[in-house]
This record gives C-alpha cells, sequence and structure tokens, in this order.
C-alpha cells in the first residue's frame, strides 16, 4: 500500500490543515524542517522516505483567490521523478488549461463541482491522468448527488476523503472506505483523513485500500518512528 504525502499551500506558504476549517490554517511547524517554504518541506520529507507521489492542494486555487503554479512547476523541476497529484480546484474544462504544461495528474474535487455534466467533460478531457476525489464533510457529500451515486463514471483512482477527520488523529473513517471500495470493485481507493500511524496503515492495507494521504502523521513524528522499515 502506497503512502502519499500532502502539502498544503495557503499564500505561498505549507499550511496545518486541520477539519476543512481553511480559516483557522496556519504555516505548518514540522519535526522534519524549520521553514514552511514549499521546497523546503517537500526536500525534507523526501529525505525522510522515498515517496513516489506528493499531493498538492492549492488552497488559493479551490477557493478561487489566485493559484500556485510557480511553487508547482518549482516542485516538478526540483524532483523530476516525484509523480504529482494535484487539486487545484478545477470545476470546468477551462479550469486546466494552465496546468496543461505540468506532468501533473489532476484531482476532481467533487466539492469544487457544482453540474453533474461538469465531471463527465472534465473526465473525458483528463482521461487516465484524472483522480476524482469525494469529498465528506461528516456524513455529508459535497458535490453533485450524481456523482457518488453513480459509481460507473468514476475513474481508476478515487479518494475518499472525509474533511472533518483531516489533520484530527482520529483515525481513518473505515465505514466510508468500506462503502467505497463495495460501490466499485477494483476501483484504487485512496484514505484521506486521520491516519495516526503505521497501525492505521496496516488496518487500511489489511482491508484492500490502495493507498493514503498522510501530513499531520509524516510532521509530527508517529507515522515514521525510527529506525522505521518501508512498508
Amino acid at each position: 500500500m502506497e503512502i502519499i504525502p500532502v502539502i498544503d499551500l495557503l499564500n505561498q506558504q505549507v499550511v496545518h490543515a486541520k477539519r476543512g476549517e481553511r480559516q483557522h490554517y496556519r504555516p505548518i511547524r514540522s519535526s522534519l524542517c524549520a521553514s514552511s517554504a514549499p521546497l523546503a518541506v517537500v526536500a525534507a520529507m523526501l529525505e525522510l522516505y522515498p515517496f513516489e507521489h506528493l499531493y498538492i492542494a492549492d488552497l488559493d486555487a479551490i477557493q478561487r483567490r489566485g493559484h500556485h503554479i510557480e511553487i508547482v512547476s518549482q516542485i516538478r523541476r526540483h524532483h523530476p521523478a516525484l509523480g504529482i497529484w494535484l487539486d487545484a480546484g478545477l470545476s470546468s474544462i477551462s479550469d486546466i488549461h494552465a496546468w496543461q504544461t505540468l506532468a501533473v495528474d489532476l484531482v476532481v474535487g467533487s466539492e469544487s463541482l457544482t453540474d453533474f455534466s461538469d465531471y463527465l467533460a472534465l473526465k473525458e478531457a483528463l482521461g487516465p491522468r484524472m483522480i476524482l476525489s469525494l469529498d465528506f464533510d461528516g456524513d455529508r457529500f459535497r458535490g453533485p448527488a450524481q456523482l457518488l451515486h453513480q459509481p460507473s463514471v468514476w475513474p481508476e483512482r478515487v479518494i475518499a476523503m472525509t474533511l472533518t477527520r483531516v489533520g484530527s488523529a482520529e483515525g481513518p473513517d473505515m465505514a466510508l472506505l468500506e462503502t467505497i471500495q463495495h460501490q466499485q470493485p477494483g476501483t484504487k481507493v485512496i484514505a484521506a483523513g486521520g491516519v495516526r500511524n503505521m497501525q492505521d496503515i496496516d488496518t487500511l492495507a489489511a482491508k484492500g485500500i490502495h493507498g493514503a494521504l498522510v501530513a499531520s502523521a509524516i510532521h509530527d513524528g508517529s507515522l515514521f518512528p525510527m529506525p522505521f522499515s518501508k512498508p
């Protein structure tokens, strides 16, 4: 099972995301490095562990307050072998043009969609480079209801994002993950929100979860206590 580290970009810094309450996000305080500068944080993460992919949430783009194209470009240039999954708040075809020159996989977050037809258009345009994030605020689904209830239109990779568990150290939402798995067998389900330690990773792997997005447990040292071995 793959562990995918997350960086949340806001006002040109990496911030500590917690429970989806973006108005309260503050610059990251990490055991890995003293800086919240994106390049420094990514370099420290890769020094800790040879991650294959990095998830970037451009919170300014998601909130329609600008974007971090140059920072994402710098990360790509400094780490060309690192696969990047980027959530930039895509809501329509016009949103993808700015990012097409970057070699990244684009995440379509359900919370950014207002119309099911926009999702279908994005899926057709992006093809296998698209990742779907099904976003939940507690038990409430954020996005067009048709998207949740028509798993046949999901791509191969689907993130089950429980926003209220992000940065909470409450553990993954196993009930949601199992529901998503059962809706569309064969989908590569990625857990997001609540992962605390390697025991959670082992539990997810035993359930057949393909991967997990993790941030807080990396920065506070609870996921990779020394010494550690590659899972």
